[in-house]
């Protein structure tokens, strides 16, 4: 059996590694992911807060009555 040369072209990407329109997990603003495990924007990354490794604040729910 002959395996023949994988050749990389940008076609050929895997379905992973395909850039993409994503939402940040943190902020929730859209942003242009590069890969598919990319889900925080550059924006936060930048900040003090995640590289201090400070937690999401979560909001209490509406409970409206």
């Amino acid at each position: 059996m002959v395996n023949s040369p994988v050749t990389e072209t940008p076609d050929d990407q895997p379905p992973w590694n395909t850039p993409k329109v994503r939402q940040c997990l943190r902020c929730e603003a859209t942003f242009s992911s590069n890969w598919s495990g990319e889900r925080i924007c550059s924006r936060c990354k930048g900040s003090n807060a995640w590289r201090n490794g400070a937690p999401l604040r979560s909001n209490p729910p509406n409970n409206h009555r």
